[in-house]
């Protein structure tokens, strides 16, 4: 079968130009086959779509004739072959059989669009981008979207989203966190289903990474990240990726990656001025049905917190409180029910300081927070601080575990899942608990932390 392949070839070369016939027909190669089935390898997604499209139908009519039967042909995915010295850019695919990708959860949000995002001078130049990406009028890609936490980064990667799937329904677009990317990665690892993880992202027509600088420092998920976006960039699919930082200040990121990040448009969000807080804190009193007066909605937004997760969420307890109690939001209820959550937030409760009040609670120093030590002593303080961090910041899992000497985020999921449990089963634990949350509270206005570390 792999003469007859190869004679199929050598017949359709006259028929094709010589430039047409090394660039889509000299790559491919025999895999195996039977008296009936041809499996043909192909260097990647793109160029199996392309084959399909233009010159599987003419390779099995050449096939078939050659047999005197009927033939199928089975094109699968493959790694190139590279000659000595040289360096392939191409995406190390496994076999994968069928012609159809994997199905594919978009995962983007439906509430957030452009309709609902509020413009200000902070955001202006990261909306006018989204803008033109959603609509085709403009090629940036990759479009790299980078500031501080809550200030709509989300938001705008899920409206590009769904502005595309209302334009055209049929595409395939994929929304995730660098987490989500990073534990799917290793369930297909634990599961061998690696081909199936690099069919489906590579196949995609638009792709979506939120806080892609969590990937910094995990090498085999920047591996794959690599060859996903190489094999997107080059079949012209839109990339759009989100970072707390630019490319350059994102720490043990491959330089590879780097400079691919940086080949496209940059645009930041900035703090939104008060205006822009009162405009999103209107629209969002407005859509949530919460009566909010220009008077309390500037209140609000006069806060120093830029964050405006935190600000919908003081807005979320005026309007439960209004609910109970069938009683507008007015001015001076607003500064009684906020007072002490805005003063509490404000003192900024930080990792650092959960393992420095953790050690002292525990009588253990910070550096055996942060080591590998295994030993019960260190082990349960250490997930007890974990888990306060996960309870009283507004960090990720990623971000913790890169605090508590640079774990991984499945032991810090580990460790709040095993406290919580815990809690559940000892009341005597979950007193302790307890008393270490108001300790952390505590001592944000008393510290003294002369016994840690």
């Amino acid at each position: 079968m792999k003469k007859i392949l190869d004679q199929a070839l050598a017949g359709l070369e006259s028929q094709l130009e010589p430039e047409e016939f090394q660039r889509w027909l000299r790559p491919l190669k025999y895999r195996s086959g039977t008296d009936r089935n041809i499996r043909i390898q192909v260097p990647n997604i793109f160029f199996k779509k392309w084959i399909t499209d233009r010159y599987l139908h003419k390779i099995r009519a050449a096939v078939c004739d050659l047999c005197g039967r009927d033939v199928t042909l089975e094109l699968v995915c493959g790694p190139t072959q590279v000659s000595a010295g040289e360096t392939s850019t191409k995406a190390p695919v496994e076999s994968i059989s069928g012609d159809q990708p994997p199905l594919v959860s978009s995962g983007i949000n439906e509430k957030y669009t452009f309709s609902n995002f509020v413009v200000g001078a902070s955001n202006q130049l990261a909306h006018a981008a989204s803008l033109a990406v959603a609509n085709a009028t403009a090629v940036y890609n990759p479009l790299f979207i980078y500031g501080g936490s809550g200030l709509g980064k989300t938001h705008i990667l899920n409206a590009i989203g769904n502005h595309l799937l209302k334009n055209n329904p049929k595409m395939t677009v994929a929304y995730r966190t660098s987490e989500q990317f990073t534990n799917e990665l290793i369930e297909a690892l634990r599961s061998e289903h690696m081909s199936d993880f690099r069919q489906k992202y590579r196949s995609i027509d638009a792709l979506f990474i939120d806080d892609i600088h969590f990937i910094g420092g995990k090498e085999r998920t920047q591996e794959e990240f690599f060859y996903t976006f190489n094999s997107l960039y080059e079949a012209d699919k839109q990339i759009v990726l989100s970072s707390d930082k630019m490319p350059k200040d994102i720490p043990d990121l491959e330089d590879r990656l780097r400079s691919r990040f940086e080949g496209g448009l940059f645009a930041d969000i900035a703090p939104p001025d008060q205006e822009t807080k009162v405009a999103i804190l209107s629209r969002k009193a407005e859509e949530e049905g919460i009566p909010l007066s220009n008077e309390v909605a500037f209140y609000l937004a006069s806060q120093q917190e830029t964050n405006i997760r935190v600000l919908e969420g003081y807005l979320a307890r005026l309007g439960a409180y209004a609910s109970l109690h069938n009683a507008p939001v007015e001015l001076d209820m607003a500064q009684k029910i906020l007072g002490m959550f805005i003063e509490a937030d404000q003192k900024l409760i930080t990792v650092d300081h959960i393992l420095k009040v953790a050690a002292s609670f525990f009588n253990v120093k910070v550096a055996d927070l942060k080591s590998a030590k295994k030993q019960k002593a260190v082990a349960a303080p250490r997930q007890a601080a974990m888990y306060m961090a996960r309870q009283l910041t507004h960090m990720s899992t990623i971000e913790i575990g890169q605090r508590f000497g640079g774990r991984d985020h499945s032991t810090v999921i580990h460790a709040v899942k095993k406290v919580t449990t815990r809690m559940q089963q000892d009341h005597s634990f979950t007193r302790t608990i307890q008393e270490l949350e108001r300790t952390i509270r505590d001592s944000v206005t008393r510290p003294d932390y002369s016994q840690a570390g």
